[in-house]
């Protein structure tokens, strides 16, 4: 019988396990899909790029244990290394976590290489990355190797072209375009989700002349070109690139929150009280998975510690 069941081992899931150690709580263990913790990071932030503690300068005091400051993706992955080596956190990685249903006053885990887990109470901190958001558009086949959802495949001399209006599509087009020609697309004119570091590097990439731009305008569809992304505007303007990156945000798992039965709201956000605990008794959701919006490590780390509070009082 597992005391805590972490879904997800990300900066959220470790925080949970880490916050609840320090108050007792025993027998934890996080199950993580991945090969290694803190997936989304390793995957869809390139080489050097920033971690901030905060999203777009929200400024949230940190309530918990765990001190985390603004670094980059190294730094970050390290911090995380360290915490969980300190705490002998047990993360069963390669558990891909089918359902979870509750049976009484308890819950079974399902993976979906057939083991089964019992626990008493379950914290889902799986993130929204895990499924990048995807054009309402198909991609045809031949191109879709080229068609990506972050810039780890970019290979020199590459034409490209970076979707979206995020802090992640402005730091991947500002970024590339020192090496690469590079064009920023964007359906709106202006940039209003993104922080001000951001939007200075954008406005100098954009005035010095390496970062091209294709805003206010939407994309209505891709064809091959010989191999090639062709990308057709809205506005009946086409261009082909080598290469497209979409950073348009990340998707809310549906279909494993269903199968949880957790009650959603009309953004199928789940339904959480002011402790994150869902509509299920027992089964908490913390991170960005809680959020109808974009959320912040720092949030994460304060809903870890609400959660270890409250499932601590209850054991």
């Amino acid at each position: 019988m597992i005391d805590l069941a972490i879904i997800g081992a990300g900066t959220t899931g470790i925080a949970t396990a880490i916050e609840a150690q320090k108050l007792r709580v025993k027998n934890i263990t996080l199950f993580e899909k991945g090969e290694e913790h803190s997936m989304t990071i390793r995957k869809f932030y390139k080489e050097g790029k920033r971690v901030d503690k905060d999203y777009k300068g929200q400024e949230v005091a940190l309530s918990g244990n765990i001190d985390f400051k603004d670094g980059n993706k190294e730094g970050t992955l390290e911090f995380f290394d360290n915490l969980i080596a300190n705490h002998t956190l047990e993360i069963k990685y390669k558990s891909d976590i089918e359902s979870v249903q509750k049976n009484g006053e308890f819950f079974t885990i399902h993976t979906s290489g057939g083991e089964s887990y019992e626990a008493r109470f379950v914290v889902i901190a799986i993130g929204k990355m895990g499924q990048p958001n995807k054009p309402s558009y198909s991609i045809p086949l031949p191109i879709r190797s080229f068609v990506n959802f972050n810039a780890n495949s970019v290979k020199a001399g590459e034409k490209l072209l970076i979707v979206g209006g995020g802090n992640s599509a402005v730091e991947y087009a500002y970024d590339l375009c020192n090496s690469f020609d590079t064009t920023l697309n964007y359906r709106r004119s202006e940039f209003a989700r993104i922080n001000e570091i951001n939007a200075e590097e954008l406005k100098k990439a954009i005035e010095s002349g390496k970062l091209k731009t294709k805003l206010g305008v939407d994309i209505v569809g891709l064809s091959d070109e010989s191999g090639k992304v062709g990308v057709e505007f809205a506005d009946g303007s086409k261009e082909v690139f080598d290469r497209a990156i979409y950073a348009i945000g990340g998707a809310t798992p549906l279909d494993f929150l269903q199968k949880c039965k957790l009650s959603l709201d009309e953004s199928n956000t789940p339904v959480v009280d002011e402790h994150c605990e869902s509509s299920i008794k027992g089964m908490f959701v913390a991170g960005d998975i809680a959020l109808s919006s974009g959320g912040s490590i720092a949030i994460g780390l304060n809903h870890a510690h609400t959660i270890a509070q409250e499932i601590a009082k209850r054991l």
